[in-house]
């Protein structure tokens, strides 16, 4: 079993308006890990394999401008992992990955931590609210997450971000 990012992602944090992102081409094969009852597949991506885009100018736009030159962000998974329910197209996946900003080759910032479950449910934050969309009958879903970022340890970036505070996902991809 196959994930594999679409175009159309969102990625927004706070109040600011959420980056458009497209995500196409990354992803991984999944392990089908045993246990397999009630109709429920268990599923589990290495982090050594799977890939995720980064943001940049040639993927990203934010007010419907793309990213400045120079600007990146880098994801690293650390877990993903769930279940998909065979009969009703439910995926729930626990995610959990640094993502790394930095602009050009001298300014990096400290990693930020996101821990989220991406599901195609609703999803309720203080901020963001989202609906995904089940796992369809061609393999193409939307996986949605709310997730509390913490403060890095940065003042700039911190502030900037108004760290801790709430983010909001929604992943477009395909499943087979």
């Amino acid at each position: 079993m196959q994930l594999r990012s679409l175009e159309g992602c969102r990625l927004k944090i706070g109040k600011y308006p959420p980056f458009t992102y497209n995500a196409y081409g990354g992803g991984g094969k999944a392990t089908l890990l045993t246990n397999q009852t009630n109709n429920l597949i268990h599923i589990s991506f290495s982090s050594k394999t799977f890939s995720i885009p980064p943001l940049t100018s040639k993927t990203t736009k934010f007010l419907s401008f793309p990213l400045p030159p120079g600007f990146k962000i880098k994801m690293f998974m650390d877990k993903l992992e769930g279940t998909i329910d065979k009969n009703s197209g439910e995926v729930l996946l626990k995610f959990e990955s640094k993502f790394l900003f930095s602009i050009g080759a001298m300014l990096n910032f400290p990693e930020l931590i996101v821990q989220s479950l991406l599901k195609t449910g609703q999803v309720k934050g203080n901020l963001h609210i989202g609906e995904g969309m089940v796992l369809q009958s061609n393999g193409k879903t939307k996986l949605v997450g709310v997730s509390i970022i913490p403060k890095t340890g940065n003042k700039i970036l911190d502030t900037f971000l108004g760290l801790p505070n709430e983010a909001f996902a929604e992943l477009k991809c395909e499943i087979k």
